[in-house]
């Protein structure tokens, strides 16, 4: 019980981190939270844990917190800058693997077993970071492009402000399942058991789903910041 707890704090702290970088910074604390997101879930998906009875990655909530910040920005600013933000994002995830697989070509200093200590902890985790990376680049381009393209065609069908959760939805559920189907692809086949992989990806898209469900009222709260234009910082 406890790690659904802690994901649901996970799940509330990441909503609201989003709100206040939002309030604080405006547009740019939206697209700063593109590559914080895009970082930090590559980084927690190596992890596998058990949630609600199932085994799941960590890193869903954050990455897929990516796509209210994308909507969000189509809602407010448009097409274009939700483009950007996706793009900032993939540039993200390239500079972090490129720089942290060359910081794992260093040798540690001869005799410090802490640099030893240290060096063997950052390549478990880094380490896996090449075929986690592929696998997060392929998803991520095309879920998030088809967010963005999603979330105008559905914006054009249903235009009112009060139908903002509905072009929300329908755009993500989707992407999240093509985020789901080409990462756990990509990064885990061969890995892990055929049912395990098959339970990752179930767990993984219900989680990202739930995720999905629960940011609406956080984008009418982004609209609403928004229209009263109250930042905190201009």
């Amino acid at each position: 019980m406890q790690n659904e707890i802690l994901w649901l704090a996970m799940l509330l702290a990441n909503f609201l981190l989003i709100i206040f970088a939002y309030k604080l910074f405006g547009k740019w604390g939206l697209i700063m939270w593109i590559p914080i997101s895009v970082i930090v879930a590559n980084i927690q998906v190596i992890q596998t844990v058990e949630l609600f009875g199932l085994a799941a990655t960590l890193g869903n909530i954050v990455y897929a917190s990516s796509f209210l910040v994308t909507d969000i920005l189509s809602e407010n600013y448009g097409k274009k800058e939700a483009q950007k933000a996706v793009w900032i994002g993939f540039f993200s995830l390239i500079s972090m693997t490129l720089l942290m697989n060359l910081a794992l070509a260093f040798q540690p200093l001869a005799g410090d077993d802490f640099a030893s200590t240290a060096h063997d902890a950052t390549s478990t985790i880094f380490g896996l970071m090449p075929r986690i990376a592929i696998a997060s680049l392929a998803a991520y381009l095309l879920s998030q492009r088809h967010d963005v393209w999603a979330y105008h065609f559905w914006r054009k069908r249903f235009s009112k402000e009060n139908q903002i959760w509905l072009r929300n939805n329908l755009s993500t559920m989707v992407s999240q399942l093509i985020d789901s189907s080409v990462f756990v692809l990509i990064a885990f086949y061969g890995v892990f058991e055929t049912p395990v992989l098959v339970e990752i990806f179930i767990t993984t898209y219900i989680l990202k789903f739930v995720v999905a469900a629960s940011d609406t009222p956080f984008i009418y709260w982004g609209k609403r910041i928004f229209k009263t234009n109250k930042f905190w910082v201009k």
